[in-house]
């Protein structure tokens, strides 16, 4: 079967891999969405599906609550690392807002929900290293640091914790982190990436880096094992697993920045050559290549949805903006539609609970979705988003009994990064909000929002809006909302239904029904 590149078209960032038996696993980074670290299967490689979520919420805190002007924007779940050992499957991740590395197993990788421990220290974009029936997390920036696990899982070995490898500082912007490590013909292998500074010559781009070594104790060599941007000029693809499928052929998967839909996976052959694997075809990513599978299809990562469920159970292609008030959203209080309540102020979308997500998909995504506004209550504005640091959103909001026809969107010179990296309240004063406003009689309305990815972030990125009585004759409402990329949200754009209440608790409702995804523009 001819496998292509990217791997997805959409935001699948830090991704770590493992093969039981025939089938494939992935774990990747989703941050603040919940529920948190989802489990991809793939059975040829180019094919994949969610079918589990490693945690439903981080912490029952203000934080992941989004109260009392908390949140975990560009932080909460960063860069799992998964194993299966002695029958029993692992998966560790960080968060730097809670302080803390959460370390989880289970019996079953496709059920959701794993038991976990928590670790009282922030072990940055660990691995797991097996080595002479001990567990080490392998972790750090630059001064990459390994600490034993306890036979049981429980935690570390008190005192275990030490430097195993001092790496460059000089020339580089980025030092070695996203840790992934393989035990390989009684070597260990410990892949990093790491960034050049620019040069005169030759502009630097994130690079794939390869330590090995005898034994944790011992001494080590390095090498570069890939230095490619493929079609994007300074971004590098890097970052990511080794693995093999059953006949013993090795592959790679490692992630490229590329512009407002994400961090998109490239897959590519691996071959073993003087005890160093080597990364794609002539140390370039091919745009395809064949592997020894039958072509296996899944259900999409990102997916229509008629929200005509018996129970109130999310299909695995959602994620909430942070944790979800489960006591505010439902399919069943009303059959064939999602209803939002509206039972906490917001005064912006960044700050409002229960908004439910999904990936967009490069180049051009278009969501629909019908907007039943006969629950509404005055202060409550509901619709769909664009949801990115200069966000857009276009819904329905009612004042004094009367309904609008609302497109809001952030404007203004995009933020610095020292302001960005202040997070969401700086962003709050940096940009301004301006509001496209047109009158509504009806109950009900169609939204639709539609995503240009031009280029890979070479051309103009946009997100369009507009609104139907009828479902079949849309108007655009405003002008396009430029996207991009970054590092306060640090995650690609998504396609959000929104519904909360501006002015006071006790809103009322939203009843959202027939939410549609094209890929392809009619």
């Amino acid at each position: 079967m001819k496998i292509c590149n990217p791997l997805f078209q959409a935001d699948m960032p830090d991704p770590d891999i493992i093969r039981v038996g025939n089938d494939f696993y992935m774990v990747s980074t989703t941050m603040f969405y919940m529920p948190a670290a989802p489990v991809l299967k793939s059975g040829d490689l180019q094919h994949w599906q969610i079918v589990s979520y490693i945690c439903p919420n981080i912490a029952d805190n203000d934080i992941y609550r989004l109260e009392n002007g908390k949140n975990a924007y560009g932080k909460g779940q960063w860069a799992s690392s998964l194993m299966q050992y002695k029958g029993r499957f692992y998966a560790c991740f960080v968060c730097h807002d809670m302080k803390k590395t959460y370390l989880f197993s289970t019996d079953d990788i496709e059920k959701s929900d794993w038991d976990r421990i928590e670790l009282e220290a922030v072990y940055h974009d660990m691995s797991f290293l097996c080595w002479e029936d001990k567990v080490y997390l392998v972790y750090g920036n630059g001064e990459i640091r390994i600490v034993e696990l306890k036979k049981d899982f429980s935690g570390v070995v008190e005192g275990s914790d030490r430097l195993l490898l001092d790496t460059p500082k000089e020339g580089l912007k980025l030092r070695c982190e996203g840790c992934r490590t393989y035990v390989k013909d009684g070597w260990i292998y410990l892949l990093f990436i790491d960034w050049p500074e620019d040069r005169a010559e030759k502009r630097g781009k994130r690079r794939e880096v390869c330590y090995r070594l005898k034994d944790p104790f011992g001494s080590y060599e390095r090498k570069t094992i890939l230095y490619d941007d493929m079609w994007r000029p300074g971004c590098g693809i890097a970052q990511g697993p080794i693995f093999a499928d059953a006949y013993g052929n090795w592959y790679s998967v490692m992630f490229q920045d590329s512009g407002a839909v994400g961090r998109v996976p490239f897959i590519m052959p691996v071959e073993w050559k003087d005890g160093w694997p080597v990364l794609g075809v002539d140390g370039k990513v091919p745009e395809s290549f064949t592997v020894p599978f039958a072509e296996t299809k899944t259900e999409e990562i990102i997916r229509s949805d008629s929200f005509s469920h018996g129970e109130n159970i999310l299909k695995k292609q959602w994620q909430w903006n942070h944790a979800p008030d489960n006591d505010a959203w439902s399919f069943t209080e009303r059959p064939g539609f999602l209803r939002l309540k509206n039972r906490k102020p917001a005064l912006e979308l960044l700050e409002a609970t229960n908004t439910l997500t999904q990936r967009t998909s490069a180049p051009y995504s278009e969501f629909l979705v019908n907007l039943d506004c006969s629950g509404m209550k005055d202060g409550d504005y509901a619709g769909l988003c664009a949801l990115v640091e200069q966000y857009g959103q276009i819904g329905v909001r009612q004042r004094d009994g009367k309904r609008n026809i609302v497109l809001r969107r952030r404007e203004g010179k995009r933020a610095p990064f020292e302001v960005a990296g202040k997070g969401i309240r700086a962003l709050k004063e940096w940009y301004s909000v301006t509001e496209n406003e047109i009158s509504m009689e009806a109950e009900g309305i169609w939204l639709k929002i539609v995503f240009r990815f031009n280029s890979w972030g070479h051309g103009a990125e946009t997100a369009a809006f507009f609104y139907s009585f009828d479902g079949e004759n849309y108007y655009r409402l405003g002008e396009e909302l430029a996207l991009f990329y970054s590092l306060s949200i640090f995650v690609g754009a998504r396609i959000g239904i929104f519904s909360y209440n501006e002015e006071k608790t006790d809103g009322g409702w939203a009843d959202f029904r027939e939410f549609i995804y094209r890929n392809k523009e009619e």
